[in-house]
């Protein structure tokens, strides 16, 4: 039977923590083991944690003081994890209970290196939650990267574990889309990875979390770009243009000021419509969610936006 290591980078998340790790636990498929990084927490997350192993021992918690949530996954997936295959998961994250035993069958093709599906975004409650992710057809590849990752986050991504190790794990020195440059590397190397039109993961957006921090994001892509040009490729404007959509519709669901999502959907569409529209309805619901955030309130813009 496949083994599953499931690696979850924590810092002062008792709030969330318990909620994610029942998930876990509440897997169809039993055959993994939770290894948690402790990041320094000055919370209640280590005695929360301690306390669920105590009772579990397929989890585990490791200290990491102060290094950061790249270098807590890279110790966990690389010094730390048995399983056959490394599952990413954010301390604040929920998964459906079919997600392992839907990997498991997906990992069975001795060709697939890495797996990921879909992700709903909610900020109370999974249940509330009516924006999801897309999976495009056929393999992950640079050029999909550059425009709008389609993985959306680290804990809706498994990867055989010595795939993992011959990318070297993820740069330390990055502190936003880390995720993004490591996948340019990891696909640009030649490793195959697909994704399952399944719903996998909630992510619970939050608006003081790092990656509400939109500006740092798009420095952190700008490194994630130049990687992506050492493998041959370029963002096309059309590229640029479905990024700058992501932007404003990630501003919208975060709730980040009027105008903000606005600006992000205009530079989209002076840098190319094609692009901005090439999934017409997302265009169209952008665009619409980012001129009515002007007027209406808030909430009312981010549940136009989200349909």
């Amino acid at each position: 039977m496949l083994t599953f290591s499931i690696i979850i980078p924590c810092y002062n998340a008792q709030h969330t923590l318990i909620e994610t790790l029942n998930a876990i636990k509440a897997q169809s498929y039993p055959a993994w083991e939770v290894i948690v990084i402790d990041d320094g927490s000055t919370d209640g997350s280590r005695v929360l944690t301690s306390a669920m192993a105590a009772y579990d021992r397929r989890i585990t918690l490791v200290g990491n003081p102060g290094k950061g949530p790249s270098h807590a996954r890279n110790h966990g997936a690389i010094d730390l994890a048995k399983g056959d295959v490394i599952a990413f998961c954010d301390a604040d994250d929920i998964w459906s209970p079919t997600k392992l035993a839907e990997l498991a069958t997906a990992f069975e093709d001795p060709t697939i290196d890495a797996v990921y599906g879909q992700v709903a975004f909610f900020t109370a409650r999974p249940r509330d939650a009516i924006a999801t992710s897309t999976v495009p057809a056929g393999d992950l590849t640079v050029p999909m990267l550059l425009a709008e990752n389609p993985v959306c986050t680290m804990s809706n991504l498994a990867i055989r574990r010595a795939a993992f190790a011959a990318t070297g794990g993820f740069n330390p020195e990055i502190v936003h889309n880390e995720d993004l440059e490591w996948l340019m590397r990891l696909v640009g190397d030649g490793a195959r990875v697909i994704g399952l039109d399944m719903l996998q993961v909630w992510y619970r957006a939050s608006a003081g979390g790092l990656s509400a921090d939109l500006m740092a994001m798009t420095r952190g892509r700008a490194i994630a770009v130049a990687t992506a040009a050492r493998y041959g490729h370029v963002p096309s404007r059309a590229a640029d243009a479905t990024y700058l959509r992501y932007l404003s519709r990630r501003s919208l669901r975060l709730g980040q000021g009027r105008l903000q999502p606005l600006r992000y959907a205009l530079r989209g569409l002076i840098q190319s419509p094609v692009g901005f529209f090439n999934v017409p309805r997302r265009g169209l619901l952008t665009l619409i969610g980012a001129l009515i955030a002007v007027v209406l309130p808030r909430p009312c813009a981010k549940a136009l936006f989200s349909k």
